[in-house]
């Protein structure tokens, strides 16, 4: 039994097409050649644009000499009505800076104080899946969870449940936002400088729009408590109160909706496209669910729920991570030579695209033993330990890893390990989810399992 892969593009395609496929779904729009190339080349009357799938070049990109690939703005300028100068777009200087600032609030015991928090968020996710879920309901779980992904980050963020009406309006307006931004916008393809139009529809404006002024009042609330000394010691309070050590300053209210705008995207929308995934496949595997159920009733018995308890949680660990590697929400990623380069004997130009795609390197049929399979227990072999070391990117690397990383592995342990325990999931007949990639790796037509309380 092999979990659901969209079909690969056959043949050659024009520009034209191909750029019609990307906006549909960036993963079937590329050849099935990529699943074993080391280096694959796409040109463009504008630029060329190289996939690189060898462990040496990606080392070399992402960890050797970062600051000499930054991030390109071709997918980024598709993002900016939403994120504007966030940390995940900026590069050099202000990302230097941008990450000086945030990075503390995740550090060492910092995420150790946020597990009550999410703790809270996964028990209200339980309890709503039990009102939703009879016996043997059939439901659409990318619904459910989006809602819990975006509850773990409203409560760890700004101490507010999803409940909070503020909060309600984000969720529902970044969820209409999703609909109406593909992840490639027109600019992607052709060249300009920044202030170029890039042809926003207006419903993405509009919702980009709303989703910052939303943001904008939880900021300037919290500016308030902190003046005040009556702020609440969550991560919010943390980055805004942070200053750069180098300069001294603070994140300005615009740099902070930007910054807010990121987490909410990165830590709501790739989570929640993690733990459906994750569902998915323990309802498609059920002797790997009833072993993480299994593990979860040890670790939770009679236990009061605190950050060490993860440590119990070794089996589902490895579950999480091989969800990551199937599925990795951030299907792609765009840097930048800056340079002259010459990878695999090619001349590669400054100003070419350099593409990591986690989603081929995850599964590359050179690098991986059985790379469509799912198996936890790969984690254990020296094949899957090498590749862990070489070939597994879902958070990126080096000087640009995701600094949520340690969060998001701690929530999507926690939140499958507690929904496995409490639900029983099975597939439905009739209903394979298709993966597609727009924001992140979603279904096609959802995720629908049937769900029955334990």
């Amino acid at each position: 039994m092999t979990p659901p892969k969209p079909a690969a593009r056959s043949g050659r395609v024009s520009l034209w097409r191909y750029m019609r496929l990307f906006r549909q779904d960036i993963l079937s729009a590329q050849p099935a050649k990529h699943y074993r190339a080391w280096m694959a080349e796409f040109r463009t009357p504008f630029f060329r644009s190289y996939l690189i799938n060898q462990p040496e070049l990606v080392r070399e990109v992402l960890k050797a000499r970062p600051m000499e690939f930054p991030k390109s703005d071709r997918i980024g300028a598709g993002l900016r009505p939403l994120l504007g100068n966030s940390v995940f777009l900026t590069n050099g200087a202000t990302w230097e800076r941008q990450r000086r600032i945030i990075d503390p609030a995740f550090e060492g015991g910092r995420l150790r104080d946020t597990f009550p928090s999410m703790w809270e968020a996964t028990e209200a996710a339980a309890a709503r899946l039990g009102q939703a879920a009879g016996a043997g309901a059939v439901l659409e779980v990318e619904a459910q969870t989006s809602h819990a992904a975006a509850d773990v980050i409203f409560r760890t963020l700004f101490s507010i449940p999803i409940e909070d009406e503020t909060a309600a309006r984000v969720f529902d307006q970044f969820r209409e936002h999703q609909r109406t931004q593909p992840i490639l916008n027109l600019a992607a393809f052709l060249p300009g400088p920044r202030w170029m139009p890039r042809f926003f529809s207006r419903g993405t404006k509009r919702t980009a729009r709303e989703i910052r002024g939303l943001i904008r009042a939880l900021t300037d609330r919290r500016r308030a408590a902190i003046a005040a000394d009556r702020a609440p010691d969550d991560l919010a309070t943390k980055i805004m109160t942070t200053r750069d050590p180098e300069t001294g300053e603070l994140f300005d209210t615009e740099e902070m909706i930007d910054q807010v705008a990121i987490f909410f995207l990165a830590g709501h929308e790739t989570s929640a496209s993690a733990l459906a995934w994750g569902l998915y496949l323990m309802a498609l595997y059920p002797q790997v669910q009833a072993r993480v159920a299994a593990e979860a009733e040890a670790a939770f018995e009679g236990r009061t729920p605190d950050f060490a308890l993860l440590s119990k949680l070794p089996y589902t660990r490895d579950v999480f991570r091989e969800v990551l590697r199937l599925y990795p929400p951030v299907p792609m990623m765009v840097r930048e030579a800056t340079g002259p380069e010459r990878f695999r004997d090619r001349a590669l130009r400054p100003g070419a695209q350099i593409v990591l795609s986690p989603w081929h390197l995850h599964r590359h049929e050179r690098l991986w033993d059985n790379p469509d399979g799912f198996a936890p227990e790969r984690w254990k072999t020296d094949n899957g330990k090498q590749r862990q070391r070489d070939a597994y990117i879902p958070f990126s690397a080096g000087r640009r890893v995701c600094t949520g990383a340690g969060f998001a592995m701690a929530e999507g342990v926690l939140l499958l390990a507690r929904l496995c325990q409490r639900f029983s999931f099975e597939t439905v007949e009739g209903r394979v989810p298709v993966p597609v990639a727009h924001l992140t790796v979603r279904a096609r037509d959802g995720i629908w399992l049937r769900i029955t309380p334990r």
